[in-house]
């Protein structure tokens, strides 16, 4: 089973790429075609581009990527990173996230077993590989995918903890709500605007996945690695102070770790709390 999930994890991994790559730009043509409409002018004739067309290409030359490749991991490796026609450097993001996906499906296999409920719980931490390389990009957290993982967690408590239903619609509403409520906060004490509403829904995904409890963790897990890895872009002068830093990779890792290994984690949170109020 262990190496037949990493396979499967790093062949999803490399659809997440075509996904990180094409959803912008497709949404870009989209909201550029509405607002041609919406100003009544001739639309604009372009070829067909979606997640299916065009085949895999290099980005600087159009050369179409033969199919071995475009094989996870070994493609890359084997050209050493590098187009086969003309040699131009292809950007490590990919065999990172085909890495990233594998791993992350070892570790759904190892933590949960093999079951359908850990092909739920796996298939959401992929989603969210997919909105944390695109807000890094992009600073974009598209709906197209935060909402879908929205229902998704209430679609998985329904089915797998109805129990807990309740506490996941109280988590998805909770979860907007708050960070909602630091945006407004945020911008009326300076005037700027701290993120986007695309971190308000994705906060809402993960509480309707994780409940309404897991909230306050998943807040210190994501505020703190945002600190860190900041910090740490600044003393390697790559960011400058000041320089917005997308939120949502930070919630997202937030949400890999609580999902995976929320339970323990979870409770050793409240022993610390208990502790700490005794």
């Amino acid at each position: 089973m262990w190496p037949l999930a990493f396979v499967l994890g790093a062949c999803l991994g490399s659809f997440i790429n075509v996904v990180i790559v094409r959803l912008p730009v497709m949404l870009m043509r989209r909201w550029r075609a509405e607002a041609r409409a919406a100003l009544e002018l001739e639309a604009e004739p372009s070829p067909r581009y979606d997640l299916l067309l065009p085949r895999s290409h290099c980005p600087a030359c159009g050369q179409f990527i033969a199919w071995h490749d475009n094989l996870p991991l070994i493609g890359w490796l084997k050209r050493r990173g590098r187009c086969a026609a003309c040699a131009t450097p292809i950007s490590p993001q990919y065999p990172l996230v085909e890495l990233l996906a594998g791993g992350v499906s070892l570790a759904a296999l190892a933590i949960h077993g093999a079951s359908i409920e850990t092909l739920w719980l796996l298939g959401a931490c992929l989603v969210l590989l997919a909105l944390a390389v695109i807000d890094w990009r992009t600073q974009l957290l598209p709906d197209a995918l935060t909402l879908p993982l929205l229902w998704a967690g209430l679609l998985y408590q329904w089915a797998y903890h109805p129990l807990w239903l309740g506490s996941a619609v109280l988590g998805a509403v909770a979860g907007y709500l708050v960070l909602w409520a630091v945006y407004w906060l945020f911008k009326l004490t300076t005037g700027k605007e701290g993120m986007g509403h695309g971190d308000f829904k994705l906060m809402a995904a993960l509480g309707a996945w994780l409940g309404w409890q897991n909230l306050p963790l998943l807040l210190l897990l994501s505020a703190g690695a945002g600190t860190l890895i900041g910090i740490a872009l600044i003393i390697a002068r790559r960011h400058v102070r000041g320089q917005p830093l997308p939120f949502g990779p930070f919630i997202a890792l937030a949400g890999w770790i609580a999902l995976l290994v929320g339970a323990p984690l979870q409770a050793s949170y409240q022993a610390l709390l208990l502790g700490g109020a005794g």
